[in-house]
C-alpha cells in the first residue's frame, strides 16, 4: 500500500505548527510591526491554541469534516483578513480531501491547491504581492511536481518544505501590493512579509509531521 497519512497525524501537525508559532511571539511581532499593524502573531497564535482544544474532537473525524471544522474555528478566531482566507481557504480544502479518516498525497496536494485558490480570489492576491500566497503557491506547485514526477513521499514534501521557506524568504525584496505595507513609502521592501513567514512555517511543520510518522 502507499503512503498515507490519517487525521491523528494531521492532528499531531496542528499541535507541531501550534508550538512553533507559539515560541515566535517576538520574532513575528517584529516582522509586522515593520510592515503591518502588529497584531498577526496574536491573531494566528489565538486561532492554533483554539484548534488545540479542539484536537481531541478533530482527531476523531473525518479528513472533509476537519478540515470544515478547522475553517470554521480560525474564521471565528482569528482577526482581520487572515481569518476571513485561512478560514475559506480550509473550507475550501475540505470540500476536495476525502470523507474518510484516511487521505493520500495527492489528495493533499489537490486540497492545498483548493485552498490556494480560495485565498487567491478571497484575498484578491497573486504570488509576487507580499503575502502569504507566496509561500503557499511554490509549495504547492512544488508538490505537485514532485508527485507527479514519481517522487517519494520522502522527495515530494521536502521538495514542498524548501518551496515554502523559499517563497517567504523571497517576500524580502518584493514590494506589498496589499495590506499596510503597501501604503509605505518603500511598499515594506526589506522586510519578510509576516503572513508569508507563519505559512511557510506551517507548510514546513505539516511536511516534517508527515514524513515523522513512519507510515509507507
Amino acid at each position: 500500500m502507499g503512503f498515507t497519512f490519517t487525521t491523528a497525524d494531521y492532528a499531531d501537525y496542528l499541535q507541531r505548527a501550534a508550538a512553533r508559532i507559539a515560541a515566535q511571539k517576538d520574532y513575528v511581532s517584529a516582522l509586522d510591526a515593520a510592515t503591518g499593524d502588529g497584531d498577526h502573531w496574536a491573531n494566528l497564535n489565538l486561532g492554533f491554541g483554539a484548534l488545540l482544544e479542539q484536537a481531541d474532537a478533530l482527531r476523531g473525524l473525518g479528513f472533509s469534516a476537519m478540515f470544515r471544522k478547522i475553517g470554521m474555528t480560525l474564521m471565528s478566531r482569528v482577526g482581520g483578513s487572515s481569518g476571513i482566507l485561512y478560514g475559506g481557504g480550509y473550507q475550501a480544502a475540505g470540500r476536495a480531501m476525502p470523507e474518510g479518516s484516511e487521505a493520500t498525497l495527492p489528495q493533499l496536494a489537490e486540497a492545498l491547491s483548493a485552498m490556494l485558490a480560495d485565498m487567491m480570489k478571497r484575498g484578491q492576491a497573486q504570488p509576487g504581492f507580499k503575502t502569504m500566497i507566496d509561500a503557499l503557491h511554490p509549495a504547492v506547485g512544488a508538490l505537485k511536481e514532485a508527485l507527479e514526477s514519481g517522487e517519494g513521499p520522502e522527495g515530494a514534501l521536502s521538495a514542498m518544505r524548501r518551496a515554502a521557506l523559499a517563497g517567504a524568504e523571497a517576500t524580502r525584496g518584493m514590494e506589498a501590493v496589499k495590506g499596510r505595507a503597501s501604503y509605505q513609502a518603500d511598499k515594506g521592501v526589506g522586510h519578510l512579509d509576516p503572513g508569508a513567514v507563519t505559512m511557510a512555517w506551517q507548510l514546513d511543520e505539516l511536511g516534517a509531521a508527515l514524513l515523522g510518522k513512519g507510515a509507507a
